[in-house]
């Protein structure tokens, strides 16, 4: 540790003598000096309360427009709501319509099919002679 303590001592005293040297080379005067060194906080000061102050009305607006976009989604989400429930009212009608449509025509494809069948069992029929006939001949 013998090597930190000199860095920081080396540290310190070049510290000390930067400040120095600057002080006694600066071309004004230690009076004007101080009085810029002042101005200079003062602006320095006068511009962290502008950005606090800057940065509090963003906070606000940050706020404020995230209160609206809510209040927004929260509207879009009721107009949609009543968008699909107007919807269903208007389709509901119609949908039991189609539901009776599709069961008459299931009707009417299984009378085809017994139809069909009935038909086919007569053409066997007709294609097969009686027993009888083919003894005799």
């Amino acid at each position: 540790m013998p090597n930190a303590k000199s860095l920081t001592l080396g540290f310190i005293v070049g510290s000390i003598a930067g400040a120095a040297y600057t002080l006694l080379s600066a071309p004004s005067s230690g009076r004007e000096f101080r009085e810029g060194a002042r101005l200079k906080s003062e602006n320095l000061k006068n511009t962290v309360l502008s950005l606090r102050e800057e940065g509090m009305q963003l906070k606000d607006q940050i706020a404020q427009t995230s209160k609206e976009g809510a209040d927004l989604i929260k509207e879009l989400s009721e107009d949609v709501k009543t968008s699909i429930e107007s919807w269903k009212k208007t389709v509901e009608p119609h949908q039991k319509n189609i539901q009776k449509y599709l069961e008459q025509i299931e009707e009417s494809l299984k009378e085809l099919e017994e139809k069909a069948k009935a038909e086919q069992g007569n053409d066997v029929e007709d294609d097969n002679p009686p027993k009888d006939e083919v003894n005799n001949h």
